[in-house]
């Protein structure tokens, strides 16, 4: 009876210890599994996806940093510390959205769409003018090709310190698969191709010189059904029929440029046997519907383990302050939106081992993932492109972010300072963050206007500043004219003219809370001279405050002409102020 309980116990143990997540010695690193047999193909559209509901999620088996952090959602809430103290001093970022897409001038997607002939989409034509046809000369050749030799990522660190920017968000990798780093675990980056730059450790270096905190995105999880347009053809002409160069094998490179670096592990596998994902390869950017990939799913684990590899890589190599992935539902992998095709905890595991290597190495976990549109969850930060809620938003941190232009470069941009400058209002007023794109040339370089454009961001920011670092939502975010139920509010989309010629006047205000304790009144225009202003909110029958000791106005030595009464605090603009864009009234309770 005594052996066999003993038995009994040595089991119990051995099951527990299998049970747990499997850890990594310090310095070590996971291997990458070799590349999966992938099934004959089927005809195109001829496969259903899996059910999704039906599908239980995968538990990959990767390694990582010991820690408390376990790979799941509850293990992640119970453990993480609440909002990191240095977001909600930082406020404002700028985007790095820079890579080799940059190179055809497209604007945004120009991998995915220089394959769209059938739409006869203008990347395509691009592409055709600048490069080739897509059947001889693809986006591969435009990665051999591409080499930004203007780019000086110390120089405009400091440029975008100047225009008032407090965190960077560098590309790390889009959804054309090229790594911007010395990637271990992806032969198709910028070290062995093209620029032979490790273009991360020069933002990470600028960025730690400046004192600037920095992120690093990752938009590689849905790059399987986004570059199914690379493995189509030309509907029409000399080349129909002729296929594009997303079919190409290991084989087809012996003697070539690129002889050695397999074409599967830049483009993927052809998925179109799936049902939507043919028809959906020349939309603007839809998923096929939700579902599992039910015949590939071993390259599905392989995928998502080297998908969650390569950012292991990143935190362990390059010690970010944040992680971001891109999508538009809870979190990647879900077997819906963006994260169509597999469901597993690849992203759980990718924060767990973040974290535990934070507490290890920084003996604190003062960084955060941003997943795209989750819900509140302990441990990330959400974001979501362009638009701004219509209330006061405190469930989360949150970061709003949107281009100037376009996500890549393409002639024609409008700059204006004005636009960035309520962008950031009323992203803050709401209690969230701002965070920027600047677009980049091929070459790495920006352009004049843009520079300028800058230039007077960090202007107006320089004096405003105390209303803007480390604020918080007043008890209200602004008052003004009404869209039907809502404060109006600046439009989405990049900016661009039309949030240039858009009209606010200065009776349009927002409103932030300082951690002097001040209160703080955004004008949306600039007041002419001696303009009243009546800030409704701030009368006495409002509730909010019962009495004011002394307004100011930011960046003005003078005295103000001002008193509170039953309905409005009334100001008076000074004549001799000039402020641009916006004037910022300090309120003293």
């Amino acid at each position: 009876m005594k052996y066999i309980l003993i038995l009994m116990i040595a089991l119990a143990c051995q099951f527990e210890a299998s049970a747990q997540q499997r850890t990594l010695r310090k310095g070590e690193m996971p291997e990458l599994p070799a590349f999966p047999e992938i099934p004959e193909k089927k005809p195109i559209g001829s496969v259903k996806l899996g059910d999704v509901r039906a599908f239980e999620e995968v538990q990959l088996d990767i390694p990582i940093t010991d820690g408390p952090f376990q790979p799941t959602w509850e293990s992640i809430e119970a453990n993480y510390p609440g909002e990191a103290e240095w977001l909600r001093e930082a406020k404002v970022g700028f985007w790095v959205h820079f890579g080799p897409q940059s190179a055809g001038e497209s604007g945004d997607w120009y991998a995915r769409n220089l394959y769209k002939e059938a739409v006869n989409h203008h990347a395509y034509r691009n592409h055709l003018k600048r490069y080739g046809h897509p059947s001889e000369v693809g986006y591969k050749e435009v990665l051999r090709d591409w080499n930004p030799t203007a780019l000086n990522p110390k120089e405009l660190t400091r440029l975008y310190k100047r225009a008032g920017a407090r965190f960077l968000m560098i590309q790390g990798v889009h959804h054309d698969n090229y790594d911007l780093w010395n990637s271990q675990y992806h032969p198709w980056n910028s070290v062995n191709i093209g620029p032979k730059r490790d273009f991360l450790r020069e933002w990470a270096d600028a960025c730690r010189k400046e004192g600037m905190r920095y992120g690093v995105t990752f938009h590689h999880e849905y790059t399987w059904w986004w570059w199914q347009t690379a493995f189509g053809a030309d509907t029409k002409g000399d080349l129909a029929g002729v296929p594009y160069d997303g079919n190409l094998t290991l084989e087809d490179g012996k003697g070539k440029w690129w002889e050695g670096y397999d074409p599967r592990l830049l483009y993927g596998i052809d998925l179109r046997e799936y049902e939507t994902v043919e028809e959906r390869m020349h939309t603007g950017w839809s998923p096929p519907n939700p579902g599992i990939y039910t015949n590939h799913l071993d390259y599905c684990e392989w995928y998502a383990t080297q998908w969650a590899l390569r950012m292991m890589d990143v935190v362990a190599n390059y010690d970010p302050d944040f992680i971001y992935t891109d999508g538009t539902v809870q979190g990647p992998f879900t077997g819906d939106g963006t994260g169509t095709g597999y469901k597993c905890n690849a992203m759980q595991t990718v924060m767990a081992d973040y974290y535990n290597r934070q507490l290890k190495e920084r003996g604190k976990v003062d960084a955060f993932a941003i997943i795209k549109f989750r819900n509140p969850t302990n441990g990330s930060v959400t974001t979501e492109e362009f638009d701004f809620p219509n209330e006061i938003k405190t469930s989360q941190p949150w970061i709003r972010e949107a281009p100037v232009g376009d996500w890549f470069y393409a002639p024609g941009f409008t700059y204006d300072s004005g636009s960035m400058i309520r962008f950031i209002i009323e992203a803050i007023c709401r209690d969230g963050n701002a965070a920027l794109n600047i677009p980049m040339r091929p070459d790495g370089s920006i352009e004049e206007e843009c520079i300028t454009m800058l230039e007077k961001v960090g202007d107006w920011m320089r004096i405003n500043a105390e209303a803007i670092y480390g604020s918080k939502a007043w008890v209200t975010m602004g008052e003004g004219e009404m869209q039907g139920r809502h404060l109006k509010k600046l439009p989405g989309g990049g900016l661009g003219k039309w949030h240039k010629d858009f009209k606010f006047n200065v009776q349009d205000i927002r409103f932030t809370e300082g951690k002097n304790g001040n209160i703080y009144a955004f004008t949306m225009n600039e007041p002419k001279a001696g303009q009243p202003i009546r800030i409704q909110s701030m009368g006495k029958n409002a509730g909010h405050l019962q009495s004011i000791k002394r307004v100011s106005l930011l960046g003005y030595k003078g005295k103000l002409q001002w008193k509170q009464v039953g309905d409005a605090l009334e100001i008076i603009y000074p004549e001799k102020a000039k402020h641009h864009t916006s004037a910022v009234f300090r309120i003293e309770k």
